[in-house]
């Protein structure tokens, strides 16, 4: 898929993630607008995936470690075909199959239930593992929130994974260096971060998470890594593609009334007009 069409792909994405916290009245819109390139290109472009069969031993699996942001995984699973987009609406509702965290067990293409902050990365190592034991040719996928990573758990997983050599793992941090707090940087600083993941013998990659280019380089890279996991510290803006969200703390879990969902589906549906007159 090329830039463009991931691009209006990415449009469709934050769109269900606003329709989907609106219609709950809650849930995290912050950062899954910021993930929604990393969505929308791991969906679409990356992993060897298939909605028609969501549970082939064989395919590539993704783990959404900071698990509030499941609006974003929905919309970029709904938006490949897993379930409908219409769905999307019945986010958090009783009785819903689409839970205000990832479920397993209810949910076509979710690959591990998260949601306890600082635990996903230990299910993927877990699952990177077991793929070399098999002698399996999958690759695992996991996305960490910034904030998340101040959790001693991810570096607990992110020291076996390096000492045992997962090269088939690829951890992405969403640094949009903000949590429900504030600034990660004045909460609980993990900065530098791609010295530390270096230390735990990760192969680092910075780049800008809000371009198809660079995620897409950064991908490529990290399929050519042999003997050691590979970290890809993705810079991304909090509430990207919505004015009003961006880089505002507020928004980290906070659904928009009425009038603020008017205006976020007006910039969007503009956005994605804008796109398709290239």
């Amino acid at each position: 898929m090329d830039n463009l069409k991931l691009m209006q792909t990415a449009v469709e994405v934050r769109k269900g993630i606003i329709t989907g916290v609106h219609s709950a009245k809650s849930g995290h819109p912050g950062g899954s607008l910021s993930a929604a390139d990393i969505f929308t290109f791991l969906y679409f472009e990356e992993m060897n995936i298939d909605p028609a069969d969501p549970k082939n031993p064989d395919r590539d699996r993704f783990v959404l470690s900071k698990g509030h942001t499941a609006p974003g995984l929905y919309s970029a699973l709904a938006n490949r075909g897993y379930f409908p987009v219409e769905d999307l609406k019945t986010l958090r509702h009783t009785g819903s199959y689409l839970q205000g965290h990832p479920d397993m067990k209810h949910i076509p293409g979710v690959d591990m239930s998260s949601g306890s902050l600082g635990q996903g990365l230990s299910c993927a190592v877990g699952m990177a593992l077991g793929g070399k034991l098999s002698k399996k040719s999958y690759r695992v996928y996991a996305l960490c929130g910034d904030g998340e990573i101040q959790e001693g758990q991810i570096w607990e997983a992110a020291m076996f994974a390096g000492f045992h050599k997962l090269d088939n793992l690829c951890v992405i941090v969403d640094n949009n260096n903000l949590q429900i707090d504030g600034a990660i940087s004045d909460v609980c600083s993990p900065y530098p971060i791609d010295k530390k993941f270096e230390s735990f013998n990760f192969h680092v990659i910075n780049i800008n998470g809000n371009d198809f280019d660079e995620i897409r380089r950064a991908m490529e890279e990290a399929k050519t890594v042999k003997g050691m996991p590979t970290a890809i510290i993705a810079h991304t803006v909090k509430g990207k593609g919505v004015s009003y969200m961006e880089n505002q703390v507020g928004w980290h879990g906070t659904a928009p009334n009425d009038e603020q969902y008017a205006v976020a589906m007006e910039e969007l549906e503009k956005a994605g007009e804008a796109l398709c007159q290239k």
